[in-house]
């Protein structure tokens, strides 16, 4: 699938909101406006000129726009003509993203580990045996060893441990597999807790306006097995994981007590395709790091406030948690975890962290969230990403796992609390989402990601969901539907307006990916297994181009470093943070609904 397959008007294949923003790219060598129709059938809806926009280097070719706002008229099967080229069809209407908000959180359920998948909830197909419960050919992560002494050595004979190694093993089972890979990574699971949490959360807070439903969110809303026990579903799913991040911590008496392992991971990689049932290789805990401990007392802490009225016992046990792992964070403070791409052996992805400042932020900010207590408040204002103002918190390439100062302030910004500054950190996310606004309109196909480099990075599309997530933020604390339209904007373009004309997410549009980067959603390989399930996003165009498939689109425009290949792991990689980030920003967009004004 590239850009040659799709008609030069680039669209939302999905649609657009009836009172919501409307636009389209086309690619043209026209200097001057072109003519434009909308039709419905047969019948001629509105008609207007483009607006040349000239050459779009993301792109590497000339566009213009189209806006047709004014037209409010529900319906399915609109198309848009001009230049000689007819788009993909698209719908307006009302309650549009509903059925997303749902897919990218059931997308979890998928991930599981541990637990055999039942095809009834997630899809015909779909069901596949459990993966590393101590059944041959795996070991298991029963009882998981830590890295031996001596394998985290590069090949110059470089220690990246320095030396650590411990003399146990430890319970890992359950939790979210990472991406296409069977590694289970802390830091990682860290923000796709925070936002599953996060979308939660601001779905209680906004409720009048999210939905005619008292608890969109609620027990019963999703297909996941624990659904009808009373507890909202999207808890049910983000406890899995947090169980599975409570069994990460350093037991007493060990070196680096209380801390939390980085990651598990196998020794080796495995080839494609792979279920996990069958993965052969040995598994290890690696070195706990400061940044894996921070995340635990971030999304512990934040898990507590909101378990707190299904589960008391595991709201108090998660606390709990957060104040140790804090505490020993800051006994051990610049535990780093290294780039181990590097290693003889890698079998994971490095997830390494140099700098946890911003860790230690958002592991305060939750933490004072949650109590209230002038300790967390004072480590909020010592810290040097500090609370408002200039600041390296909100980054043009987005924020994520690796960059989580400007998530902290979107929870201080919106969560309800007595901080003193919070009028100032407000100020700093309305601030920030402008400059996204400014930035977005200097793009023809319409999406708030502008590098300052030129070159979109890996996970590009994760990127630019996290900034729309900015732009949703604003939109709540100010009411101003430029930030609203700007999120809308930015979904058109993952969509499909954008300059290889595909909707990123699978099972959405008429051109969506469907060979996203997995070892067992692997059709592409394999046609007895299935595509990634519907609601999974794509990394999307990444300008180095890492893998051996992309490697071939090297040099190319930035937004055309993108191929639809389950080889091309560096633009085409599922991942649970970038599904996190759509669903929070699906959540958003299903509270929308036709987009009109809130009377």
């Amino acid at each position: 699938m590239t850009d040659l397959d799709a008609p030069r008007v680039r669209v939302n294949q999905v649609g657009y909101l009836t009172h919501g923003p409307k636009a389209a790219t086309l690619v043209t060598d026209a200097t001057g406006p072109v003519p434009w129709r909308l039709l419905r059938g047969d019948a001629v809806v509105a008609a207007g000129e483009s607006v040349p926009r000239g050459h779009d280097p993301s792109a590497g070719v000339d566009v213009h726009v189209v806006t047709f706002d004014a037209v409010r008229e529900p319906g399915a099967g609109y198309v848009l003509e001009a230049d000689g080229a007819t788009s993909d069809p698209f719908a307006i209407g009302a309650d549009l993203y509903d059925g997303l908000r749902v897919d990218a959180l059931v997308v979890f359920y998928g991930q599981r580990s541990g637990v055999a998948i039942d095809e009834a909830l997630l899809g015909e197909g779909y069901g596949r045996a459990a993966g590393h419960v101590d059944v041959a050919p795996n070991g298991g992560d029963g009882a998981v060893p830590c890295l031996p002494a001596g394998h985290a050595t590069t090949a110059e004979g470089v220690d990246l441990y320095d030396g650590w190694t411990g003399g146990y093993a430890l319970d890992v089972t359950g939790g979210w597999y990472d991406a296409g890979d069977q590694g289970k990574y802390v830091v990682n699971g860290g923000i796709a807790v925070a936002q599953l949490l996060g979308l939660y959360e601001r779905t209680l807070r906004t409720r009048g306006a999210d939905a005619a439903d008292a608890d969109p969110l609620g027990d019963g809303s999703l297909r996941v097995p624990e659904r009808g026990n009373g507890v909202p579903d999207v808890l049910d799913e983000v406890r899995w994981e947090l169980d599975w991040m409570l069994r990460m911590v350093v037991p007493d008496g060990e070196p680096f007590a209380g801390l939390v392992h980085h990651k598990v991971s196998d020794e080796r990689w495995v080839p494609l395709p792979m279920l996990p049932a069958d993965d052969p290789q040995p598994r290890f805990l690696h070195r706990p790091s400061t940044a894996a401990t921070l995340n635990l007392a971030a999304v512990a802490a934040q898990g507590s406030r909101l378990f707190a009225p299904h589960d008391a016992d595991f709201a108090e046990r998660l606390l709990t948690a957060a104040r140790a792992a804090y505490d020993a964070a800051s006994t051990h403070p610049v535990l780093l975890a290294p780039d181990t791409n590097t290693l003889a052996n890698a079998g994971s992805g490095p997830y390494d962290d140099t700098d946890v400042d911003d860790d230690r932020l958002w592991a305060a900010t939750e933490l004072y969230l949650t109590t209230g207590e002038d300790r967390f408040a004072a480590d909020l204002r010592a810290n040097p990403y500090r609370l408002g103002g200039t600041s390296p918190a909100f980054r043009p390439e987005g924020f994520d796992w690796n960059h989580v100062a400007a998530w902290a302030r979107l929870q201080l910004a919106t969560v309800p609390s007595a901080l003193p500054e919070r009028a100032l950190v407000r100020t700093s996310v309305v601030d920030a989402a402008d400059d996204l606004v400014a930035q977005q309109a200097t793009q023809p196909f319409g999406h708030p990601y502008v590098p300052t480099s030129g070159r979109y990075d890996w996970g590009s599309n994760g990127l630019l969901l996290n900034n729309l997530a900015v732009l949703a933020a604003a939109h709540e604390i100010t009411g101003d539907v430029r930030y609203r339209d700007a999120v809308l904007g930015g979904v058109d373009y993952l969509l499909g307006r954008n300059a290889v004309g595909v909707s990123y997410v699978t099972g959405y549009g008429t051109r969506d990916v469907r060979n996203q980067h997995s070892r067992w959603y692997a059709h592409q390989l394999d046609a007895s297994l299935p595509h990634p399930p519907r609601g999974t996003v794509s990394g999307g165009p990444n300008s180095d181009c890492p893998d051996p498939v992309s490697a071939a689109l090297a040099g190319s425009p930035a937004q055309r470093c993108f191929v639809d290949d389950i080889g091309a792991y560096g633009v085409n990689e599922m991942t649970i943070n970038w599904n996190s980030a759509l669903a929070w920003v699906a959540s958003y967009l299903a509270g929308l609904g036709d987009g009109a004004a809130p009377a």
